[in-house]
């Protein structure tokens, strides 16, 4: 079996590394909160570390799963990072949602000093992390994923190879763009239906018979019927990934009208106390605007 190493140990990397100690491997663990890098290797025999150095001291291959670009950075690069303890040819595979122009700058960083670099985010929430079943999108060398290949599959059932350094995550930014703007659709449309007299639940299954059909929204509706806000998705991260989406956007010099208001909508949120709820609370606002609640009646 491998020498592992994970850091970031929230909603999705705890998961992630309890499926690749299940699956035999040695894992190394970091996270910011110690308590939960203790928890997970008392309960499954990993090697607990104490810095992100000292988990690429014991690694071959490191994965870690954060929450925005600076803290990607800091993981990576800060003077007790990975990068002062990785051996050359050792790979790192951030599979964090962050900025891919930075995503680029740390993996030079790395290469300079003999080290591996994929992006390599993931999507399927807190769930598929659970299960085993993620999707991965992968950028870098294709000779370094094809390496690193069977270590993901503990973690996720789906990798797309997606090109060069940054093309995972540009891939995962332009899946979450399309994933945002349908749950706000989903929010305007099914609080104008349940004003206007229509049940929900007739609503969900006229939108599953049509062309109007989605799987987030056959997923999320449930959660929104009995009102269990309880997070696979925050509303501050997926804030976070649309603002990631707005940069490249303005980089590449694409508009994203809708998007931006979308942003707007999810920080309104945020303001209204639902940052850390699961991201289908941002219907809470318009509901609180027209003073109903999307549930069957």
């Amino acid at each position: 079996m491998a020498k592992l190493g994970f850091l970031g140990l929230g909603l999705m990397g705890y998961p992630m590394a309890r499926n690749l100690l299940r699956a035999g491997h040695e894992v190394a663990l970091w996270s910011n909160t110690t308590s939960k890098a203790r928890q997970l290797a008392s309960e499954e025999k990993g090697l607990f570390c104490d810095t992100p150095r000292q988990v690429a001291e014991n690694a071959d291959y490191i994965f870690l799963c954060v929450g925005n670009t600076g803290m990607a950075s800091e993981v990576i690069l800060a003077s007790d990072g990975i990068i002062h303890g990785a051996k050359p040819g050792t790979v790192v595979a951030d599979a964090s949602t962050i900025s891919p122009s930075q995503s680029r700058k740390i993996g030079q960083a790395l290469k300079a000093k003999g080290v591996d670099f994929l992006d390599a985010p993931c999507t399927g929430s807190t769930p598929g992390a659970t299960g085993g079943t993620l999707t991965f999108m992968i950028g870098g060398d294709q000779a370094v994923f094809e390496r690193t290949k069977p270590f993901f599959e503990p973690m996720g059932k789906r990798l797309f190879y997606c090109g060069g350094p940054g093309m995972g995550l540009q891939a995962k930014l332009t899946q979450n763009l399309i994933l945002s703007n349908i749950l706000m659709a989903f929010n305007e449309g099914m609080v104008l239906a349940t004003k206007g007299g229509v049940d929900p639940q007739l609503m969900l299954d006229i939108l599953d018979a049509s062309a109007a059909k989605s799987g987030l929204i056959a997923y999320k509706a449930p959660f929104v019927f009995r009102r269990d806000f309880t997070a696979n998705f925050s509303t501050k991260w997926m804030h976070k990934d649309i603002g990631l989406m707005l940069d490249a956007g303005e980089e590449l010099g694409v508009p994203l009208p809708l998007t931006s208001l979308t942003h707007q909508l999810f920080q309104t949120a945020i303001a209204a106390g639902h940052g850390d709820e699961d991201m289908c609370s941002t219907i809470n606002v318009l509901e609180d605007l027209v003073g109903i609640q999307v549930k069957p009646q």
